[in-house]
């Protein structure tokens, strides 16, 4: 059997479960998750090898409207992983309804086959799900709509089997070991990145980013020093807590996270700085890795 290869880019608004899904094809926690809009801010690849195929998958920030520079970055990275792909999956949910006139125009826009995953179908009945894949067949036209449900791997490999009828046949892109092409210190900074969305509320976390200041690999430790940025004083109080019983929790839960992915020993040292604006200025933008 001839080598499949080729880039696929996952893109949907925020929220609908592109990152749990990719990780769910993956088998592994590569793109971080939370409850909340927003939580996948760069384009992030993950690598599913096999001995015949190798799909390269990139997960985007969820569509939205920009209502400053940082928001425009994120729309960068979808449009840029738009570019090169050889075919889009593209994800909604139970709440997205076809008859988005904009959405739909700008699906029918893409040149590469087009597949739809109607995700979290585990939360609704049979007559409605119906409605929706052939209110999607019917109004895009792509080459597939496929309910799932991520959470609960429910079609998952049908999504990949799917993807691969589509793919060119071409060697191998990356090493077949490979699971990114993103560096130990992005995912590193993720993780981090991860538990502040999980731990805080408001503005705390889409107001901080994560800079990796450090990261030492020894033969049984890796020491790790990380600073959270944030745009005000009082951003720098709710972060740290109490006698520093917020952030203490952060570090302890990212450790493990970071321990897992790197199969190390990790010192982790975690600082809270603030960085007025950092999300309107080009410079700080770009000095905090948001470019294509």
């Amino acid at each position: 059997m001839a080598h499949k290869a080729g880039f696929v880019s996952i893109i949907g608004k925020p929220n609908v479960g592109k990152s749990t899904l990719m990780n769910r094809i993956l088998g592994q926690h590569l793109s971080i998750v939370s409850a909340k809009a927003q939580t996948t801010r760069h384009r992030i690849k993950g690598i599913l090898n096999a001995e015949d195929y190798q799909i390269v998958f990139s997960d985007t920030p969820g569509l939205l409207d920009p209502h400053y520079l940082l928001h425009q970055k994120m729309m960068d990275f979808v449009d840029a992983a738009l570019e090169d792909a050889d075919a889009v999956l593209f994800i909604t949910d139970l709440a997205e309804q076809y008859m988005n006139e904009a959405l739909v125009a700008r699906l029918k826009k893409i040149k590469v086959p087009v597949v739809v995953v109607i995700n979290k179908v585990d939360q609704s009945g049979i007559d409605e799900i119906n409605k929706l894949v052939h209110g999607w067949k019917k109004h895009l036209q792509p080459h597939a709509v496929i309910p799932a449900s991520a959470i609960n791997d429910f079609n998952t490999t049908v999504v990949r089997d799917t993807l691969l009828e589509v793919l060119p046949e071409s060697p191998a892109f990356f090493p077949k070991d490979d699971v990114s092409d993103a560096s130990l210190r992005f995912f590193t900074a993720e993780f981090i990145r991860e538990k502040i969305f999980m731990h805080y509320r408001d503005e705390i976390p889409y107001a901080s980013t994560v800079d990796i200041e450090a990261f030492k690999e020894g033969e049984q430790q890796v020491h790790i020093s990380a600073v959270i940025y944030v745009e005000r004083d009082s951003q720098k109080g709710i972060l740290i807590g109490k006698k520093g019983s917020s952030i203490k929790r952060v570090g302890t839960e990212a450790r493990h996270d970071i321990e897992s992915f790197l199969g190390k020993k990790v010192f982790l040292e975690l600082f809270v700085k603030v960085e007025k604006d950092w999300r309107k200025h080009e410079n700080k933008l770009r000095r905090f890795g948001y470019s294509s």
